[in-house]
């Protein structure tokens, strides 16, 4: 169970299972020895630095709101807003009715909405029938949440959060119909996890009240609020949407304007080289399980056919009609996966007709045809550059966006990519990695990455800039 949990990587849990059990077979004062020697060398470990580092320091510091702007006043939301009963939507209702919000949950049916709202009602049953929540407490939770189908219901919101479809054109007529019904100080935000907050933000009577308020699935478990502010978003309107998120329990990382923001953008290169070595003929399998060994929770293939191979291809559409679809680097293997997946065998991912995989009742196997399409026997790349390239893409391009003022600090960039991404928890985050791995050591590394596999690779000059200073990041 041990192994299947921290994939060795974790050394702690593996000492305290050997302390339990020697404990069991010493004399008491023998067993504390054994036990004070275990903590002393676990303390010593970069894994305790590490999570130390970013789990205490760093995540205190964040929610005790280190990026919220100085000299504004606290703010509570009252009335919340929610546009669209999906996925999102409703787990956002869900979250803000649990702490005594009114939410009003929207959609463009009342069935719908009665849909995004019985979501809820699932969650409470299974509060009640734990012993979490009493019958009061979830009649009360239910009540504060109002479905429909009617725009003026949302009169008076303090914050609406529109939370549909990653369609610019459709995010932008949400905007114009339903803006005028927030209160005379209420703000606006996006849900989006893809589109510039800058350009949505167009749409708006009130740009300077319009922000990015990106939700991770599912939102009732997932710890974490990425808030994206656009050129024109007020800090008035950045603290209020950290004061909200702090309202809902969850821990804010803020962000500034980019095309698929930090986690999204970051993320996203986890998928992409995953879908470049299945291009170059490595085995998906070992593509996947590959990307498990260096901690990530799910392997790339896995979680792309989860979060959908169809998202992509539209996300990708829409980009392409911005005129902005190359913009972090070029995808011909991923639109190449995409063509040959979604547009011409209709697999757009696990809830559509499978995607990397078939899924049946034996579980999970590759599907025949990405083999006989892709598969080369004698491709030779070694293991440890296939976890080096699922990782070091993801840190190379979290360093771009810090060095390029997208990502506002160290501590958001390591908390986001550990709660919002799914970084190796070992590694306490994606640039607290580099601090342990050795600066010197990781550019070196970029540079014979690049040189086998492509320009992508190359080390970021922030990281030349921290040599020359003797300096760590921090």
């Amino acid at each position: 169970m041990l192994a299947q949990k921290t994939r060795g990587l974790l050394p702690a849990p593996e000492k305290i299972l050997d302390c339990a059990v020697e404990a069991a077979r010493l004399d008491f004062d023998t067993a504390l020895r054994k036990e004070g020697r275990a903590f002393t060398e676990l303390v010593m470990t970069p894994e305790a630095k590490n999570m130390i580092t970013t789990f205490f320091f760093q995540l205190n510091k964040i929610n005790a709101g280190a990026s919220r702007p100085d000299n504004i006043a606290p703010h509570t939301v009252k009335k919340l807003g929610v546009l669209g009963a999906g996925m999102m939507g409703q787990g956002i209702a869900y979250v803000a009715a649990k702490v005594g919000i009114d939410v009003v949950l929207k959609d463009i049916s009342m069935a719908a909405a009665e849909k995004g709202k019985a979501y809820s009602a699932k969650l409470v049953e299974k509060q009640v029938a734990r012993g979490r929540l009493d019958l009061a407490g979830a009649e009360a939770l239910l009540a504060r949440i109002q479905p429909t189908e009617r725009d003026q219901d949302l009169a008076g919101c303090d914050l609406i959060i529109e939370a549909v479809f990653e369609q610019i054109d459709l995010k932008n007529k949400i905007t114009l119909g339903t803006e005028q019904y927030l209160s005379d100080d209420g703000f606006w935000g996006s849900n989006t996890s893809s589109l510039p907050i800058t350009q949505l933000a167009e749409a708006s009577a009130h740009p300077e009240k319009f922000i990015g308020i990106h939700f991770f699935s599912p939102v009732d478990k997932m710890p974490l609020v990425e808030i994206i502010c656009g050129k024109k978003t007020s800090d008035e309107t950045l603290a209020r949407a950290f004061d909200f998120v702090r309202q809902i329990k969850k821990t804010p990382i803020v962000v500034n304007d980019s095309l698929a923001f930090f986690t999204s953008r970051t993320f996203s290169t986890y998928l992409d080289e995953a879908a470049r070595m299945v291009v170059e003929g490595i085995h998906p399998v070992v593509v996947d399980n590959l990307g498990k060994a260096v901690g990530m929770p799910v392997g790339p293939l896995t979680v792309h056919d989860e979060v959908s191979l169809e998202l992509t291809r539209k996300i990708h559409q829409t980009w392409a009609d911005m005129g902005v679809e190359n913009q972090w680097g070029e995808h011909d293997a991923m639109a190449e996966i995409i063509k040959t997946l979604v547009v011409e065998h209709g697999r757009g991912g696990k809830h559509y007709n499978g995607g990397y995989f078939d899924y049946g009742d034996q579980g999970k196997t590759i599907w025949p045809g990405l083999l006989d399409k892709y598969f080369d026997g004698g491709n030779a790349t070694p293991e440890q550059d296939i976890k080096d390239r699922l990782l070091f893409r993801q840190v190379i391009e979290t360093l771009k966006c810090l060095e390029s003022g997208v990502l506002r600090s160290v501590a958001d960039a390591n908390i986001g990519s550990i709660m919002g991404i799914g970084a190796p928890v070992h590694t306490g985050g994606f640039v607290q990695f580099i601090n342990t791995y050795g600066l010197e050591r990781f550019r070196a590394r970029c540079a014979e990455l690049a040189d086998a596999y492509g320009e992508r690779f190359k080390c970021p000059a922030i990281v030349s800039e921290k040599i020359e200073r003797a300096e760590t990041f921090n």
